[in-house]
């Protein structure tokens, strides 16, 4: 079959829409033919649309690109437990980039001195191109920054101190447009709300910033007319980006996709701008309205890793991305910038630093996404993958458990350790890789085989973790029910000093957080406790979680101006479950401590 015939044949298929004609953006279709393999379909198509447009800030030159804007190092760090550091922040910027994001709300600026200095840090860092050299493994790829701020100059000049290092910096400012807002929160009439939303999107162009979003809070609840008439505004006053949130998740796909194309339709100005969408989870419907309003006519989604986020969570990045690699054709070929073989990693990233565990049956990301263990599935596969899978899990950085054959044990070198980790979605080198080995052959002097369960853990415990205030050291513990339980720990200070202390307790875990204490002397409060055996057998790695709450009370601003009591998750993996317990008791008080010492030298 020739070139000319095989393209003919693809689109001609009932479900496959050809590139529009007379597009600007002119979508480039490569189509290859691969030959029969049992693993594939004997005929295969594959289409590749053009790179990544060039980026103006209310403008896409190709009308089928749309841009992520992802906020998971803002709302996703709203979740309960899933504060992080700076490292962590920076670190999950960077991943972002490499992903290929388009955006990156890095955070909320006017909320504490802390996210101011970690928004600037990532504006200088990840904002600019050659600083990092990691950063080229995007592709040279350089997102733009932003920060969010409410409709008043404080926020505003916070949110533009922090993000105007970048070399695409970033405004986003809002304020809700619902009548429940208006009348119960704001206490304003609507006019009050334009005259207020149009001013500082004015405001905020006045700073020298020439990309500003807006957001209208609670969109999906708010009247169309009121909607029309404020968005118009803002566009007047130079807003480049006009975001429409779901901001309780109440919508439904079909009536979000018509919000979308009504607003499209009806606000005046609209053709000079980029309309947004924001979907919370509350109803489990964040990515098919994500999508709908792509469909009606959105080209900016807004996202997070793993759906993390206020109450339900957020639309996925993961599922949004994916959905448009396997389904872009029924979108009218809509495609994202996404490098999604970042996917994996990057969620793993997300999962250890924010603490938030992906469920086993998360879409994309889960543990059992690609599992299979009904004997009519097994066949299928072992006859052809696509019997009952829909995308490659190789698309999204993961390798199939033992494809590389190797058995990991005692005595297993580096090289074979760096292999398994890169087949788990993990890609590891240097000092890290040399502190994972060795921590790796300890337990291999345990266990005969090391399973991948066992590895996750070891990276959570090992690489994945807090700058580091307080080193574990040794603990001892003495329990039973002859006696009191008492615990020695030894933990060791940034300057290198041991300090020990023994203390008892209702158990071990209770004497050895107690020692701890001693040592630390911080008052905490231990709101959250919970362990699991890694893998099956006496000999399995424990895995622990802790959340804890600062009895000193630090807090931060939280968008909807209401002080809110930050709260810090740790976690620890080891074969006894003690040293388990104080592995993560101490990886949470380095998160608290040292965004504590971040505070006091941002305020110094």
């Amino acid at each position: 079959m020739s070139a000319a015939a095989a393209a003919a044949a693809y689109f001609s298929h009932p479900n496959i829409f050809p590139p529009a004609t007379g597009s600007t953006g002119g979508i480039r279709t490569l189509v290859y033919l691969k030959p029969y393999t049992s693993q594939r379909k004997p005929f295969q198509v594959v289409c590749c649309s053009s790179s990544r447009p060039q980026y103006i800030p209310n403008h896409i030159p190709n009308p089928n690109y749309v841009r992520i804007f992802d906020t998971t190092l803002r709302d996703g760090e709203q979740s309960p437990g899933a504060t992080m550091t700076t490292k962590e922040k920076l670190d999950i910027a960077r991943k972002l980039a490499q992903l290929g994001v388009d955006i990156i709300e890095a955070g909320f600026p006017a909320s504490s001195d802390a996210d101011l200095e970690a928004v600037k840090l990532i504006a200088i860092e990840i904002g600019n191109p050659n600083v990092n050299n990691k950063q080229e493994e995007g592709g040279g790829h350089v997102p733009v920054i932003c920060g969010l701020a409410r409709c008043n100059k404080n926020d505003i000049d916070k949110a533009w101190e922090a993000v105007k290092h970048a070399k695409y910096p970033r405004i986003h400012t809002f304020i809700a447009t619902s009548e429940i807002h208006l009348v119960y929160k704001l206490k304003m009439t609507k006019q009050q709300v334009v005259e207020k939303a149009s001013s500082m999107v004015a405001y905020a162009r006045s700073l020298g910033c020439n990309d500003v979003e807006f957001s209208p809070e609670d969109a999906g609840r708010s009247e169309r007319e009121f909607l029309y008439e404020i968005l118009g505004e803002v566009i007047k006053a130079g807003a480049t980006t006009l975001n429409i949130p779901d901001t309780v998740g109440y919508n439904w796909p079909r009536e979000f996709g018509q919000l979308i194309a009504d607003i499209k339709a009806n606000t005046p100005g609209i053709e000079n701008v980029i309309i947004s969408t924001h979907c919370q989870n509350d109803l489990g419907l964040s990515t098919a309205n994500t999508l709908e309003g792509a469909y009606s006519g959105a080209r900016q989604l807004e996202v997070t890793i793993n759906g993390i986020g206020e109450r339900a969570g957020n639309a996925s990045l993961e599922e949004v991305v994916m959905a448009l690699k396997c389904k872009g054709e029924l979108l009218g070929g809509l495609y994202s910038g996404i490098n999604t073989r970042h996917i994996v990693m990057t969620s793993k990233m997300v999962e250890e630093y924010s603490g938030l565990l992906v469920q086993p049956h998360k879409a994309i990301v889960g543990a059992n996404a690609f599992a299979h263990e009904s004997g009519i599935h097994q066949d299928g596969m072992l006859k052809n993958r696509s019997t009952y899978e829909i995308m490659s899990p190789e698309d999204i950085g993961l390798f199939r458990s033992n494809e590389s054959g190797l058995t990991l044990g005692k005595l297993s070198g580096r090289h074979a350790l760096k292999s398994k980790l890169f087949e788990l979605g993990y890609d590891i080198d240097g000092r890290e890789l040399n502190d994972l080995f060795w921590r790796f052959k300890s337990v291999a002097e345990m266990k005969k085989v090391i399973t991948d369960d066992d590895l996750v853990a070891l990276v959570s415990d090992e690489v994945f973790q807090p700058q580091v205030v307080w080193k574990f050291g040794d603990v001892q513990v003495t329990c039973g029910t002859l006696g009191l339980s008492t615990a020695t720990v030894k933990l060791i200070d940034v300057d290198g000093k041991e300090h020990i202390a023994c203390s008892t307790g209702a158990g071990p875990v209770d004497a050895a957080y107690k020692a701890v204490d001693l040592i630390v002397k911080v008052p905490v409060k231990l709101l959250e406790y919970s362990m699991s055996a890694v893998t099956a057998g006496i000999d399995a790695i424990a895995s622990t979680r802790v959340v804890i709450d600062s009895e000193n009370n630090h807090t931060s601003t939280h968008y909807t101006g209401e002080k809110i009591s930050r709260t810090y998750s740790g976690t620890g993996a080891s074969m006894d479950i003690v040293i388990s317990s104080v592995r993560a008791y101490v990886g949470a008080l380095n998160k608290m401590l040292g965004l504590r010492k971040q505070s006091t030298n941002g305020s110094a």
